[in-house]
């Protein structure tokens, strides 16, 4: 009975998000990279990309943001979205390892 409420409880948890599938250490290292250059350094935007394109950008750690899927947030990174392009130098288990870095930003 205590495995069966434990496994209906992990897989409520990954569903929810709760635990991503990849490594936010290494996910930050990847977007320190890769990312922070329009994303900021914790994740608030750089104001002058964003004026620049003329868009909005959100800080990763809103609800906006963190409600999204983890598979939502890893293909935003690797197919891009509206004027984000894709981040071709992130491979897609280095993206899963970015998302769980985000995850650590929710605010």
């Amino acid at each position: 009975m205590h495995l069966r409420i434990g496994i209906i409880a992990a897989l409520l948890f990954s569903a929810t998000g709760a635990f991503a599938a990849g490594n936010a250490k290494a996910g930050k290292a990847v977007y320190e990279r890769s990312c922070r250059g329009c994303h900021g350094t914790n994740g608030v935007a750089n104001p002058n990309i964003a004026k620049m394109f003329k868009v909005e950008i959100k800080p990763l750690g809103s609800a906006d943001v963190q409600k999204m899927s983890d598979s939502e947030l890893e293909n935003v990174i690797t197919h891009g979205k509206g004027k984000m392009p894709p981040v071709r130098t992130v491979t897609p288990a280095q993206a899963a390892d970015v998302v769980a870095y985000i995850r650590t930003l929710k605010s």
